[in-house]
């Protein structure tokens, strides 16, 4: 990260281009050879980082690479700000300390029976009528009944977070900031009726998250209710969108693989396995900020203060120095465990526990209820800073 500096910016890809199920994994190959620190003009101009070690560097030196200016590219935080994406620590740590204990394994443990049910109740509809697209059928409904159960909410609650982040989700794909605003706006609004429920009703701070906010003090007072909302606001939109792009992503990989469908069948406890490389291989994230405090030089590109820069976990998890013949789907890969789907440092993700007890059932319960399926249509994929698809039509016989 210490070669000369290069000439101003140019314009050097377009994430705005049309994406099928493999262009953008193969610009990305040619990127980390020939440009791994790329410049693109779109949205009044941003940096982004293809190769992994580039990503981890920034990823591990949050003084100088920081996430409250802008957390994703495009920026898309019209509303407010939203613990603890948006804040650095210190300032963040005691929205993480308040909602790391609702992610630990004895949580999960006594989560998995009622995911387990809602997997199995969801998917055997699906099943039941023979396929169709998973998207529509079960992966864009899927997270709003977990997020519910999480919530310990009340069924029309449930409904609002099931409603509303579809419709965020599409606005966000067709680039409708109107929409994105709305939506968000009405987000924030299902958050402050749980926040009132809570209040007017509260529960054991140990078993409930908006609780555990709510009385939770750092340096002698409570945490500002603003944030709690904010908080609150961020947990459902980012454990909504990416379990809903990568499901069915990983279903289309499956489909597409009978022998690997026969082998996780036969073998469910390959399964777990299964997952880490399709985290990897799949990696759902693109877009993820961060910004310099100083002018820094990466491989050769000097970026200015205050220049937003995406980390391109999707490209990093790809890259062939860190992983070799990376774009084949390896069981058991042996260093499968530097992948960074799930981020690095301070921010990675809280709910990674949660969002691997979701996907690991889904597809031991999939691969349990289905003698097999195959691809029966087109595949629609997301637009940046997503990666992964928006519909993926199966045909299934059932177990």
């Amino acid at each position: 990260m210490n070669r000369p500096d290069t000439a101003v910016p140019t314009d050097d890809f377009d994430p705005l281009a049309t994406e099928d199920f493999d262009s953008a994994h193969a610009e990305y190959r040619q990127l980390r050879t020939r440009c791994p620190v790329a410049h693109s003009n779109a949205w009044n101009g941003f940096w982004a980082l293809f190769r992994h070690a580039d990503v981890v560097a920034v990823l591990k030196n949050p003084r100088l690479f920081i996430t409250s200016v802008q957390n994703v590219v495009p920026k898309v935080a019209f509303t407010g700000r939203r613990p603890p994406l948006h804040l650095d620590p210190p300032e963040h740590t005691p929205y993480r300390q308040a909602l790391n204990p609702f992610f630990t394994a004895a949580k999960m443990e006594r989560l998995e029976p009622a995911v387990r049910r809602i997997t199995g109740e969801l998917l055997q509809e699906f099943i039941d009528a023979g396929g169709g697209d998973i998207c529509s059928g079960f992966t864009h409904r899927y997270p709003g009944y977990i997020f519910a159960e999480f919530f310990n909410l009340p069924p029309d609650l449930g409904l609002a977070i099931r409603e509303v982040t579809a419709i965020y989700d599409r606005a966000l794909q067709e680039a409708d900031d109107d929409l994105v605003r709305e939506t968000s706006l009405q987000l924030y609004e299902v958050a402050r009726r749980i926040i009132a429920m809570r209040k007017a009703e509260p529960l054991d701070p140990a078993d409930d998250v908006t609780t555990a906010l709510l009385q939770r003090r750092y340096r002698g007072a409570l945490l500002p209710e603003d944030l709690v909302l904010g908080t609150i606001r961020q947990m459902i939109v980012v454990g909504m969108i990416a379990p809903s792009v990568f499901i069915g992503t990983m279903l289309l990989h499956l489909a597409r693989h009978r022998e690997l469908q026969d082998e996780l069948r036969s073998r469910p406890e390959l399964i777990p396995a299964a997952l880490e490389e399709y985290l990897r291989l799949f990696t759902p994230y693109r877009g993820f900020a961060r910004t310099a405090r100083a002018d820094v030089t990466i491989d050769g590109r000097r970026i200015q203060k205050d220049e937003p820069i995406a980390l391109v976990y999707a490209s990093a998890n790809r890259d062939e120095t860190v992983f070799p013949d990376s774009e084949r789907f390896i069981l058991n890969r042996p260093n499968i465990s530097e992948h960074i789907a799930f981020g690095l440092g301070p921010h990675r993700c809280a709910g990674e526990p949660l969002a691997r007890l979701m996907l690991r059932v889904t597809l031991e319960e999939f691969l349990a209820r289905t003698h097999s399926f195959e691809p029966a249509g087109e595949v629609r994929m997301t637009r940046w800073p997503e990666w992964g698809t928006l519909a993926v039509p199966l045909s299934v016989t059932a177990a």
